[in-house]
């Protein structure tokens, strides 16, 4: 199948996603065409990215998450502001995206919560079938397990989850852990898309604790915590653009730009991880049997549910603060999960290309000469 990539550009997880899916479906013979990739207009897509999906990646602009400044989630207002100032940008962009597509002409399309991949569906009525893969799409199911009192975020998440969607033929579901099917939202709940460097990792139990945070402000309570207990060995990843590329804050904490490769190498080699419980840094630490500490931004309700969610599969403690002492005192009560987590994931392989394969052009006898081809 000639298979055409639709990825959301907004952070990493998405766009390692799309370069796991891309590793399985080369071991099958699928080859995929090419990677649309929505950006911001002042962002560029990771270098990483045009690197291993081994695909021509061509770039749109794509409505933006605008967080606050320090770190405190998404800023409503901003965010809503530019999209509606920067709605003919956007229209144009819809277009481009059509006349690529049209171009093409691939078999499927997988879009990885693509914010455009659903509104293609219903203005264009593509004969192209379109999966829609995201961890986003397991707060549809009806056992997921929210935070109390959040019952707004829950439906604008949701809404937001049907719209990336609209007219899909299958929605995939990353998840920790298995949960039933559900025909009538066309969902298949399916393991998690790990990078085939991850797997390929032998983790070690190190003396030092790993921080991975989505916004360098919070570092302050890193800091904090760290003048307290000054023993403890910490290594944090940040995404400070105006610090050096290694930053020795004194003899045992010291601050790392985020680079993939070094982050995953500490990742397999370190005592335990503390996050702000995104989906794919959780996923990692539960495969190389690492224990979490899960610490969501605030006003960041999928991080919210990722913790929650994470608790209940076995990956380890959440918190609403950088209390590392919480972690200290949770580590030699937590329960290694990597085996249980290690046997839902090995089914993913197969369960991937059997979805994707639903979708494959029939093969039919054509021609004058009887020659098997395929034809849709």
């Amino acid at each position: 199948m000639r298979i055409l990539f639709l990825v959301q550009g907004e952070g990493r997880g998405h766009l390692t996603q799309a370069i796991a899916l891309r590793q399985i479906l080369q071991k099958t013979n699928h080859e995929v065409v090419a990677a649309l990739v929505g950006t911001a207009v002042d962002r560029n897509i990771p270098s990483f990215f045009t690197e291993q999906i081994q695909a021509p990646v061509h770039h749109f602009n794509a409505p933006q998450i605008i967080y606050s400044t320090q770190g405190k989630g998404m800023h409503l207002m901003r965010t809503l502001t530019a999209l509606i100032t920067g709605l003919p940008r956007y229209i144009g962009a819809l277009r481009h995206l059509h006349k690529t597509i049209t171009e093409i002409q691939p078999d499927l399309i997988i879009s990885f919560y693509e914010t455009y991949g659903g509104i293609y569906n219903v203005i264009f009525r593509s004969k192209i079938p379109m999966i829609c893969v995201a961890h986003q799409y397991l707060l549809l199911h009806p056992s997921f397990t929210f935070p109390d009192k959040n019952r707004l975020n829950r439906m604008l998440i949701n809404l937001n989850s049907k719209a990336t969607s609209w007219l899909s033929a299958q929605r995939l579901a990353l998840s920790f852990r298995r949960f039933e099917t559900l025909q009538n939202l066309k969902m298949e709940v399916v393991p998690p898309l790990l990078r085939r460097e991850v797997t390929q990792l032998i983790p070690t139990t190190g003396d030092f604790l790993l921080v991975y945070m989505t916004h360098h402000s919070l570092s302050r309570e890193i800091i904090a915590w760290h003048q307290e207990h000054p023993e403890v060995k910490l290594h944090c990843f940040w995404d400070n653009a105006n610090a050096a590329n290694v930053l020795n804050y004194d003899e045992t904490l010291t601050f790392h730009r985020i680079d993939s490769a070094k982050y995953l190498n500490m990742l397999s080699s370190c005592k335990a991880l503390v996050t702000t419980a995104g989906f794919e840094s959780v996923c990692e630490a539960m495969y190389l049997g690492k224990p979490v500490m899960m610490v969501p931004v605030p006003n960041h309700f999928e991080q919210q549910c990722n913790a929650i969610d994470g608790v209940i599969s076995g990956a380890g403690i959440r918190s609403d603060k950088f209390n590392l002492s919480l972690l200290l005192s949770y580590l030699p009560h937590h329960k290694d999960q990597s085996e249980k987590f290690k046997n839902w994931y090995k089914n993913g392989e197969a369960m991937f290309v059997e979805q994707i394969e639903k979708f494959s052009p029939e093969p039919t006898l054509t021609g004058p000469s009887g020659q098997l081809e395929v034809t849709r």
